[in-house]
């Protein structure tokens, strides 16, 4: 077994471990799912309304953890029946939604150690022992919508971190004190760059010398592409509900943009700068010579993105896309992304990035356009990755709904 594959298993099973403490902690909670994670685990709750975990009841749960760990319990596997599973967990109800999901034939497992039983495809570790009960600590409580669902029940994830060895956890657990030293977040405010209201989530106050260096850096990015034959443009923030059906936005994307209402009309303040530009080019007659036309745009979007995703500068609701738009013929798209990849790459290698993770995302299954189409547009895009050296990483399904 490779060394990583062990370590996930030791972590899926801890988890196991983890929700059976919470249960004996706290009666009547629900459980939901608890995979294994990069350094960790979580598993996601539904609390009693009268008594939810907080991170002071981390020292009793782990407690409880080790106390199950040093047991030997094994993890017993079974083999059942879809009606059997609905019976085993007539009082979970998000299992029973997992086991509803399944076919009727589906062969179904579940896991057992020290008389807690959980639905679970396995593997795991033989016996509770094989955890080693100093090397995992609970880490942070977050709030999570069943299976990503924000019209769906808020649950409680419980994050915690897990490895193999005592010393791999004190390790980690010391780059994450050095980390958060230079957290940008906490750097942002001793240095007086910016800072971050609670009660406007996502959005960021500039004080003055962070935006000195943000209008450094835009004026840097402006003359490149300038340089690069792209023209600027800026268009409006808030747009009518009619131009978003026409992009494809409002039945796609309705969910992340803010809407508002004048005059018995709905507009959407702006997620993307997208359709805005193509107003721009559809505002007169153009002609082949007028191709490509690149439109570079610094555009203010916002994003009604779930509160729980937000993280400092790096994961916001309201930001400015250094934004660009190459309206081309279908044979200069090759060309027109080769040329964008080499500015890319010397963008990145004046900020002192040389190797680049490029990531290629596919058609996703809610999309607009014909198949072949997309076919044209993917290989289109994949000829100009290489045309401009560039290697990269398929990411399946990932794709924008209108494209690549």
């Amino acid at each position: 077994m490779a060394e990583n594959e062990k370590l996930q298993i030791i972590r899926h099973s801890c988890a196991h471990v983890m929700a059976e403490a919470v249960k004996h902690i706290f009666p009547g909670t629900k459980i939901a799912i608890g995979p294994a994670i990069e350094n960790g685990f979580y598993y996601d709750f539904d609390f009693p309304t009268d008594h939810k975990i907080t991170e002071d009841d981390f020292a009793a749960v782990e407690k409880e953890m080790r106390k199950i760990i040093s047991s030997g319990a094994e993890f017993v596997r079974k083999e059942i029946s879809k009606d059997e599973a609905l019976k085993i967990f007539a009082d979970e109800p998000y299992k029973v939604e997992i086991i509803n999901d399944l076919p009727q034939d589906a062969t179904i497992s579940t896991y057992e150690q020290d008389g807690y039983i959980d639905l679970c495809r396995g593997p795991h570790v033989a016996t509770t022992k094989e955890i080693n009960a100093q090397a995992f600590k609970l880490q942070k409580i977050a709030g999570a919508y069943w299976r990503g669902d924000s019209d769906r029940p808020m649950l409680t994830r419980v994050y915690a971190l897990c490895f193999e060895k005592p010393n791999e956890l004190k390790e980690y657990l010391e780059m994450l004190a050095e980390a958060e030293k230079r957290d940008h977040r906490k750097l942002g405010v001793e240095m007086d760059l910016f800072h971050l209201e609670p009660e406007d989530p996502g959005q960021i106050f500039w004080h003055p010398n962070g935006w000195t260096i943000y209008t450094v850096i835009q004026d840097y990015m402006r003359k490149m592409v300038r340089r690069d034959g792209y023209q600027e443009v800026n268009t409006p923030a808030i747009m009518p509900r009619t131009l978003w059906e026409r992009s494809g936005h409002w039945g796609h994307y309705q969910r992340n943009m803010f809407i508002t209402e004048s005059e018995k009309r709905l507009f959407a303040i702006k997620p993307m700068n997208c359709p805005g530009a193509l107003e721009i080019f559809k505002s007169r007659l153009r002609t082949y010579k007028d191709l490509p036309m690149r439109l570079a745009e610094f555009g203010h979007d916002v994003r009604n993105e779930p509160s729980g995703t937000l993280h400092g500068i790096m994961r916001v609701r309201g930001f400015v896309q250094d934004d660009a738009h190459i309206i081309c013929t279908e044979e200069q798209v090759a060309a027109e992304v080769a040329k964008f990849c080499k500015l890319l790459k010397r963008v990145y290698h004046d900020f002192g990035f040389e190797d680049l993770v490029v990531k290629f995302s596919t058609m996703p299954e809610d999309h607009v356009g014909d198949l072949a189409t997309w076919q044209r547009a993917e290989k289109a895009l994949s000829d100009a990755c290489h045309e401009a050296g560039l290697d990269y990483e398929i990411q399946p399904g990932e794709g924008a709904f209108y494209g690549p």
